[in-house]
């Protein structure tokens, strides 16, 4: 494994909280190369040296694990889901979390069920929570 500077891993450090803060956003290389202070190349390039998968990658893989929480804990279709998390596409979604899951959305929340998990939260109780306000941060 290569070893990089102390000021490097706090770069990329920074840029990594921006993807587990705001996930469910439209990211992309634009978005996090300048959290990092680096050009998208150069960053796509030391973040993969660092952590051993591409910012992309492990973007994809925050939001497969957000949804699968939200699968097993709130009372939301696999639609809604797919579209709390940050993807843009039902289908993309699914073929994802198949990959990385191993089962389709749908047949991982039968599973959790089945094996005794906790009862959903209903679904409008989560919107309500996680909605957006134009309040500014609260303190």
């Amino acid at each position: 494994m290569p070893s990089f500077a102390l000021e490097t891993l706090a770069a990329l450090r920074r840029a990594r909280d921006l993807i587990d803060r705001d996930y469910a956003g439209s990211l992309d290389l634009e978005a996090m190369a300048p959290e990092a202070g680096y050009s998208r190349y150069h960053f796509a390039r030391i973040f993969a040296g660092a952590y051993g998968e591409t910012p992309r990658a492990y973007l994809t893989r925050r939001r497969i694990e957000r949804a699968k929480n939200l699968l097993r804990t709130a009372n939301l279709s696999v639609t809604e889901v797919c579209f709390l998390v940050g993807f843009e596409s039902l289908g993309s979604f699914g073929t994802l979390f198949r990959r990385l899951v191993g089962q389709s959305p749908s047949a991982y929340r039968a599973t959790s069920l089945a094996t005794g998990a906790a009862p959903p939260i209903p679904g409008c109780v989560v919107l309500m929570w996680t909605r957006p306000t134009d309040a500014g941060p609260q303190r």
